[in-house]
């Protein structure tokens, strides 16, 4: 007499079917946790733009818990934990990732990496104070009050305009060099060819 599996003595079911049904359970499960890794991912990245830097770690965190790691989704979203990392300022956290990344089995994964480690492995640059703009902290108005008492403006008498020199033409040479001459002729001749030709 056959055995019969648990899932066939419910669903009174071949040992077949019951085969069958495991497999079709399985690809559901399977779908299912690619629905939730791309809700996460998605929720994660929609966080990283949106400047929520921890809520976008704990998104993608999530999201690596329905996918394998080896996977090129895996270590897609494992590259958007480094740049959460990096943006919540936790430098440390995105180097180490960044660097057990750099040995995925992927090829386009590992040379993603390798350009990510090489950016947050250069040495920081000092910034002139003149390059940044301070943005006041909103959250104490009291702080944030105006420090200075207005004053009234004073109008400044327009300038008066300067008069117009005119040039002394005794000092300019109004000889005649054959300039005019020569354009008069230059010009019987063009439109003297054109007459003759047409």
């Amino acid at each position: 007499m056959k055995r019969r599996s648990p899932q066939a003595e419910v669903f009174g079911e071949t040992g077949l079917q019951s085969e069958r049904f495991l497999i079709v359970s399985c690809a559901i499960v399977a779908t299912e946790s690619q629905i939730l890794f791309h809700q996460k991912l998605q929720a994660g990245q929609q966080a990283l733009d949106r400047g929520q830097y921890r809520q976008s770690i704990e998104e993608l965190q999530n999201a690596l818990q329905y996918i394998s790691l080896g996977s090129k989704g895996g270590g897609e979203a494992q590259l958007w934990l480094v740049m959460a990392y990096q943006a919540a300022g936790q430098i440390s956290e995105a180097r180490n990732l960044c660097r057990k990344l750099t040995r995925h089995p992927h090829p386009d994964i590992r040379k993603q990496s390798k350009q990510i480690v090489y950016i947050l492995e250069a040495p920081r640059l000092a910034r002139p104070k003149e390059w940044m703009t301070e943005i006041p902290d909103l959250t104490r108005p009291e702080e944030n009050q105006a420090r200075y008492a207005a004053s009234r403006r004073t109008r400044k008498p327009a300038p008066e305009p300067s008069p117009i020199v005119f040039e002394d033409t005794r000092r300019m040479n109004t000889q005649e060099n054959g300039f005019m001459v020569v354009t008069f002729v230059l010009i019987l001749l063009i439109v003297g060819s054109t007459l003759w030709f047409s």
